[in-house]
């Protein structure tokens, strides 16, 4: 699969859920400018793309689901033209206070983890096809 942007937004990051509007506005316009410094392209307008948050946190942090959903929302005509283009999502949770295997990761995620600072890791890339054949392992 090809990444068509990666980052980070280096502070605690706002659930969907949070009720203050002053915030979601301030947290999304963060987001947007983190990706507009790393985006330069227009916005992609056709295909299917795959959307990947891994949140590097402290003790208590907010619920997955309802982290990704302002990012996705904030990233809507800057990266791409709806967000109906997103056709899969991966979301990941770990605990900085916990070990965490690097190997394998994005280079900019594995410092991240290693750097031990409360972040999410935002990536975007075409998605592939899903291959659902049953396969008989006798």
């Amino acid at each position: 699969m090809t990444t068509l942007i990666e980052f980070l937004l280096p502070r605690r990051p706002l659930s969907h859920q949070a009720k203050d509007s002053k915030h979601k506005t301030a947290w999304k316009n963060y987001v947007y400018g983190r990706a507009f410094s790393m985006w330069k392209k227009k916005p992609i307008k056709s295909g299917t793309l795959k959307f990947t948050v891994v949140y590097l946190c402290e003790d208590d942090p907010a619920d997955i689901n309802n982290i990704i959903k302002p990012i996705q929302d904030a990233l809507s005509t800057l990266v791409y033209s709806d967000d109906s283009l997103i056709w899969d999502i991966t979301g990941h949770m770990r605990l900085l206070s916990q070990p965490i295997d690097i190997i394998g990761l994005p280079d900019m995620l594995s410092d991240a983890v290693i750097g031990g600072t409360e972040c999410v890791y935002v990536r975007i890339m075409l998605s592939n096809e899903l291959n659902c054949e049953v396969r008989n392992d006798e």
